[in-house]
């Protein structure tokens, strides 16, 4: 039985529209919950950080970590493992993650106009029509953010990523539910030996995507028969080392052939390749309200492949740790507004596992005490030797890993 993936924009009658076909199709409903939770049985990863690629916010320290890219090659593999089954609804984000070549998947956008959208909210959500057009932009945001991410597009509604878009503010539910279920039993959606071998393709595609990712490597893969293509797309000096080390990843996973490399179309812009190296601090945030230091530490220890993103105030602080969680901060004591140690005070209430870093320019003797007895890592002064503040940085990155709640990170071995 073939399978149909939906993506819906919202307060477009989706959920009336998918009941109704379930009902009439008999076709199992697999939504983004259920490939989050399974992605995270795979992976060890908690369900919370696994949906956040879901939301157009990227953190800070995703340049450094690739938390994004890891995330989404989880939910692929659990996405494709899932598509070993017939007669699926695969409803939501994760809908998006079914290449086209698997030619037994009906892919189907719902949407309708924007006037027709804001009325449907301002009733649903008792909302004025301002506050329902602002709800509906936002969560379109996430949703464009999400199919440039996985398809390259920054419309979610392009109808070249569908074989049916429905206009429901035209067609109605019945009508929709019509539409979708002739074009579900049309000779051209019905699963063929090669729309299965594609579909297995795709399974070991994503489980070589996966393998990479764990190795803090992210390059585009795809899959023929069991023959893996790694296209590079960021530039590389050390081409030959590169292509080696991914063959030795992708090589031993099961289903692949044979592996080959080559580099993409972007190979030769300005972006430079960077393995992710998970071992190295790369979620440290730098607290100083004197910009010229923090954004020069920032420099030094980027050099040393420690990722960090800067704040220069306690407000600001306080808000990147609860939307971005750091593992580690370091944190000067005198700022305007909120200062160092009330900062301080409130992350080691709300987040005990991230650990703090004082450096300070003009502590006294009882301000390190205090510091020490709410909880502070290490307490340093200005200036500071960059390699004893690296050392002592690395070693509270080691303690925040040790102590995150279970879940925070991957396992080093996928099933």
């Amino acid at each position: 039985m073939s399978i149909i993936g939906l993506f819906s924009g919202s307060f477009c009658q989706a959920e009336e529209i998918v009941q109704r076909v379930l009902e009439s199709t008999g076709s199992v409903h697999v939504a983004d919950d259920e490939i989050v939770a399974r992605a995270s049985e795979l992976s060890g990863v908690a369900p919370d950080k696994l949906a956040r690629p879901f939301s157009a916010k990227t953190s800070v320290f995703n340049t450094f970590t690739g938390e994004r890219e890891r995330s989404i090659a989880h939910l692929r593999y659990a996405v494709a493992e899932r598509l070993r089954d017939d007669g699926l609804l695969i409803d939501g984000f994760c809908s998006q993650l079914i290449p086209r070549s698997i030619s037994h998947v009906l892919h189907v956008c719902l949407i309708a106009d924007m006037p027709s959208r804001v009325g449907r909210a301002a009733v649903e959500e008792e909302l004025k029509a301002k506050e329902a057009g602002k709800l509906i932009h936002k969560l379109d945001e996430h949703k464009a953010a999400w199919t440039l991410a996985v398809k390259g597009s920054a419309d979610p509604w392009d109808p070249e990523l569908y074989d049916l878009l429905v206009p429901t503010d035209k067609t109605g539910v019945g009508a929709a539910v019509t539409l979708v279920i002739q074009n579900l039993s049309k000779d051209v959606v019905r699963p063929t030996a090669a729309s299965k071998q594609a579909g297995e393709d795709f399974l070991v595609a994503a489980r070589t995507e996966r393998a990479l990712a764990e190795q803090g490597h992210y390059v585009g893969v795809e899959c023929s028969a069991g023959e893996v293509t790694l296209t590079i797309n960021k530039h590389v000096l050390m081409l030959g080392r590169l292509e080696d080390e991914l063959k030795a990843i992708a090589a031993p996973v099961e289903g692949v052939r044979s592996v080959t490399t080559r580099v993409g179309k972007d190979f030769y812009k300005p972006d430079i390749y960077r393995r992710m190296d998970f071992e190295k601090p790369s979620r440290v945030l730098l607290v100083d309200d004197e910009r010229e230091f923090v954004q020069t530490l920032s420099e030094r220890l980027e050099m040393r492949d420690v990722g960090s993103a800067v704040a220069y105030d306690g407000e600001s602080a306080l808000r990147m740790v609860e939307d971005d969680e750091p593992e580690v901060i370091i944190l000067d004591l005198r700022m305007p507004g909120i200062d160092g140690i009330e900062v301080l005070r409130r992350v080691k209430e709300s987040h005990p596992y991230i650990e703090v870093i004082i450096l300070t320019g003009h502590g006294s003797e009882a301000d390190r005490k205090t510091c020490m007895e709410l909880g502070a890592f290490a307490y340093l002064q200005k200036p500071v030797d960059i390699e004893a503040l690296s050392e002592t940085l690395k070693q509270a990155h080691e303690k925040a890993r040790g102590s995150k709640p279970t879940g925070e990170e991957p396992e080093s071995e996928a099933p």
